[in-house]
């Protein structure tokens, strides 16, 4: 079948005959054109199980689902959020300012909204490799000039000397996750005091999406350092990764500015309101970190058993060195019905295993001892 004909009419005539496929897109922008496309792996997740994106893999707090049953009405869903409530519950819990922090629609967006704020086409980002994808894809996005800086060979060990090194007047943002993902290791408050001060011109972002399970925080260094910024996240410990609900957390002033580049919406109602009910019961958060740091230690146990390489962990996943048959065994866990996430593409050999539960880990250990 021919494409259809389009007609393109003036007053008196005919002045143009094209067909669709004829027809032009429209041109993206040049920074556009030059990113990578991100497709994480997010289908067919249901009934396996999930130790492939990191979540908390027993749920979202049972308080925090009796709350929404039991007091969400049609009215709160009828009109456009209200965060007040929200910023005071979580100031209070992280101890901040109530004009020191704003909601993000996950750490997604805390990334977005440094680039949006700081960054002009042809700033120079630093990011270290490999490390969480967004912080590319949206250094990518604003044009900027990315400099990558490699986590040490072998041991994964966080670069603080190079990274230091390549630090100039010309840095305009630094993100550093910590823990990192995907490889687990960390480094230490004064490491990244030591970068924060050196990158003085620049915004400092660390990634916290991990800290409970590292313990491992700067937050209470922001009223020290002007360029200092923190991300939290609900997506990981709380179990909320559906709701899509962060903190991004700095000085007041710098907050001014950020929030200025933020859209007025952009969490929604149900989000802020589980956040501000999710940190009220820190008991959940104790007894769920106790049970993965558990399950991490039965893990090195059993990969050590099977004389399986691993990089040691400061968060709940592990990277497990599988080496060429790091593809073949994350498809023959799936089709036993446990994912695991493959990294072989920026370390050549490696797979991601999430840490739930002993008895989740338990159950990978048995159906990777029938494969490997």
């Amino acid at each position: 079948m021919h494409a259809p004909w389009r007609f393109v009419l003036s007053a008196n005539s005919v002045v143009e005959i094209k067909s669709e496929s004829e027809q032009q897109l429209l041109t993206p922008r040049e920074a556009v054109l030059r990113m990578d496309a991100y497709h994480p792996p997010t289908a067919g997740r249901r009934n396996k199980l999930r130790l492939d994106f990191n979540e908390n893999t027993v749920g979202a707090p049972p308080h925090v689902i009796d709350f929404i049953k039991r007091y969400v009405t049609a009215a709160d869903l009828s009109i456009y959020p209200e965060y007040d409530h929200a910023l005071e519950d979580l100031s209070r819990h992280f101890g901040t300012g109530i004009d020191e922090l704003t909601l993000t629609n996950g750490t997604d967006e805390a990334i977005q909204l440094l680039m949006n704020t700081y960054v002009d086409s042809s700033d120079e980002v630093l990011l270290l490799r490999p490390s969480y994808a967004m912080y590319k894809f949206y250094s990518q996005l604003a044009g900027a000039l990315i400099e990558e800086i490699d986590y040490r060979p072998k041991t994964l060990a966080f670069p603080l000397e190079e990274l230091l090194e390549r630090i100039t007047a010309a840095t305009r943002v630094v993100l550093i996750s910590n823990p990192n993902n995907p490889t687990g290791t960390g480094t230490h408050a004064s490491a990244i005091e030591q970068i924060v001060a050196k990158a003085s011109n620049a915004a400092v972002m660390v990634d916290e999406a991990y800290y409970e399970f590292s313990g491992v925080t700067v937050l209470p260094l922001i009223n020290e350092y002007p360029n200092l910024f923190v991300s939290r996240t609900f997506s990981k410990i709380y179990g909320m990764a559906a709701m899509r609900c962060g903190c991004l957390f700095s000085q007041a002033g710098n907050m001014a500015h950020v929030r200025k580049a933020q859209s007025p919406y952009s969490v929604n109602s149900l989000a802020a309101m589980a956040a501000r009910i999710a940190v009220q019961d820190q008991k959940f958060v104790e007894e769920y970190v106790l049970e993965v740091l558990t399950a991490r230690e039965l893990l090195y146990v059993g990969l050590d058993r099977l004389k399986i390489p691993y990089v040691t962990s400061q968060a709940n996943f592990v990277l497990v060195e599988a080496g060429e048959r790091a593809i073949e065994i994350r498809d023959e866990l799936r089709a036993r019905g446990v994912l695991v996430r493959d990294r072989s593409y920026e370390l050549p050999g490696c797979v991601r295993v999430t840490v739930g539960t002993r008895d989740q880990i338990q159950r990978f250990l048995n159906e990777l001892e029938q494969i490997w």
